[in-house]
């Protein structure tokens, strides 16, 4: 059970006070039964809330996949800059909704959007080896060599990398698929610096193992289902 106002307020994107005003006003109902109580506590897994005769859909929490552009931070809060919450389509925002985890700005690709905090904890943290899968567009080829250093894992300075999976996509060996399990600060391009290469293009196709919906256009999204989610922290690196 959860208290009706907190509800209206996170379902409509408004604060606490004005889902109280609204319920004193006599705008919302439950189960066909207008409700004036600002304390009344719903089912919000059964109870049908109407406000001002529209259905309203609620959960405790959303789960969102979107596909990443370029020239968006991810971040809640851009300070000038726009961000992948700036850029969600209006029926999806809500209050207290983050990204879990972070692409660079010119990184494109898979991002989740959350507001589930336990959830992007257990996914984000390291001991838990989540993996995420990118494609990488370099300037100079990699070889074997490379290959097997990821494999090994990779000391950068300050950093120890965990072992890596690379492996190219063209016979020129200027594409690679490359799966990491943890999330250092530019890592790949870190890792590809090393041995003077450098990616020109970076995107993340999967995490866990949910691939990035095909069908969604740079900056399109769309809700992960309970069964994706599951793909997400309990997928393994085969």
């Amino acid at each position: 059970m959860e208290r009706l106002d907190k509800v209206i307020a996170s379902a409509l994107n408004v604060s606490r006070n004005d889902a109280r005003n609204f319920i004193k006003k006599g705008l919302v109902t439950v189960n066909s039964q207008t409700v004036r109580d600002i304390g009344a506590k719903v089912d919000e897994e059964r109870d049908e809330l109407f406000y001002n005769g529209k259905k309203i859909s609620y959960s405790k929490f959303v789960y969102i996949m979107m596909n990443k552009p370029k020239g968006v931070i991810s971040a809640s809060e851009g300070r000038g800059e726009k961000t992948v919450i700036d850029i969600l389509p209006q029926d999806m925002k809500r209050k207290n909704l983050f990204p879990a985890g972070r692409l660079d700005k010119d990184t494109t690709g898979f991002m989740l959007i959350t507001d589930d905090g336990g959830f992007a904890h257990r996914i984000l943290n390291p001991k838990n080896h989540i993996p995420k899968t990118y494609i990488a567009l370099l300037d100079k080829p990699f070889n074997d060599e490379i290959i097997e250093e990821f494999e090994r894992g990779i000391e950068l300075k300050n950093d120890s990398l965990m072992p890596a999976k690379i492996k190219p996509l063209d016979s020129e060996y200027l594409t690679a698929r490359v799966t990491i399990n943890q999330g250092m600060y530019h890592q790949i391009k870190r890792m590809f610096a090393k041995f003077s290469i450098t990616v020109l293009e970076l995107k993340r196709i999967s995490m866990g193992v949910l691939n990035l919906d095909d069908s969604l256009g740079e900056g399109e999204c769309r809700y992960i289902t309970p069964n994706e989610l599951y793909l997400i922290e309990n997928g393994k690196l085969l």
